[in-house]
């Protein structure tokens, strides 16, 4: 019975956790000599950047779930928000992203 309960941890360990952080070590491992301000490593980060950019615009335009409920204005002023946040506090992603769901959550509470 407790093998029946634990499999999807292991599932979860196996396919989701390992496969990813394979490639994170690989990653440390061939990127560990790079400098950080050669060409591949500006273009990677600019890369990732625009993903990340991407998947947070689509969430905001096209919500998924109960996000769906809050408003498009308060979900646009979190994302202000937190900007400025992340640049008038040294450039800190930390609290970018605590005021950002700050405003979102008492946007949805007062509005949604």
């Amino acid at each position: 019975m407790t093998n029946f309960i634990l499999e999807p941890y292991l599932a979860l360990l196996l396919l989701g956790f390992l496969p990813s952080e394979m490639w994170r070590w690989l990653g440390i491992v061939v990127g560990g000599g790079l400098d950080e301000g050669s060409e591949i490593i500006l273009w990677v980060r600019a890369v990732a950047t625009a993903l990340v950019a991407g998947v947070i615009a689509r969430i905001v335009l096209i919500p998924p779930g109960a996000l769906a409920s809050v408003p498009l204005t308060v979900r646009l002023a979190a994302i202000a928000c937190g900007f400025l946040a992340f640049l008038a506090i040294r450039r800190s992603a930390f609290a970018g992203v605590l005021v950002g769901e700050a405003v979102l959550v008492a946007g949805a509470l007062a509005f949604g």
